[in-house]
């Protein structure tokens, strides 16, 4: 029997936006050469990172949000979490959830957020949703979804692909299903 793996606390963020009166979301296709869920369809997400807890942020959780994530966890930790879904978002797609603020010289995985002269913006975020990797996968995680509306993006730059996702696009809801998405997101 393997050894079993404590999920680590992610993050993720779904994007919408209305383009010709459907609804779209931002999703990308994860490279081929990862470990976890490679060549799957996912929206933006990743783990937390420490510097999530210290960042400052334009605006709070929404109350809703907040009271929902209190039932589960220290409000300290949720606004960390939902931190991570922005940061990930940033770093997987280029695109910011965010409000201007004078630019910033940080160390740390929010260097790139705050060197374009932007805060993170909670306010836009709503929770929706908490999922757990089942145990006997490579990689765990103790995932929180968080949604938000392109409008709320400082900027809309094209989203470009990174290292995490080979593709990035938005995608109208009738077609997602299509893809090939991990089962948590059906």
């Amino acid at each position: 029997m393997g050894v079993r793996m404590k999920p680590k606390d992610a993050a993720t963020l779904i994007l919408t936006r209305t383009a010709g009166g459907h609804t779209e979301v931002l999703m990308g296709r994860r490279a081929a050469g990862h470990v976890f869920m490679a060549s799957k369809w996912v929206f933006p997400g990743g783990r937390i990172d420490p510097s999530d807890f210290r960042i400052e942020a334009a605006g709070d959780l929404p109350k809703a949000s907040q009271a929902l994530l209190a039932r589960e966890l220290p409000a300290r930790r949720a606004r960390a979490l939902a931190l991570t879904a922005i940061r990930e978002t940033f770093e997987e797609t280029g695109l910011s959830l965010a409000r201007p603020a004078p630019p910033a010289s940080i160390a740390g995985p929010w260097r790139g957020f705050r060197a374009v002269g932007a805060l993170p913006d909670l306010s836009a975020l709503t929770y929706m949703a908490r999922a757990i990797t089942p145990p006997g996968r490579t990689r765990r995680f103790d995932a929180r979804f968080f949604m938000a509306k392109a409008e709320a993006l400082l900027d809309v730059p094209a989203a470009r692909p990174t290292e995490e996702l080979d593709t990035v696009a938005w995608i109208p809801m009738d077609e997602a299903r299509a893809l090939d998405l991990p089962a948590i997101t059906r």
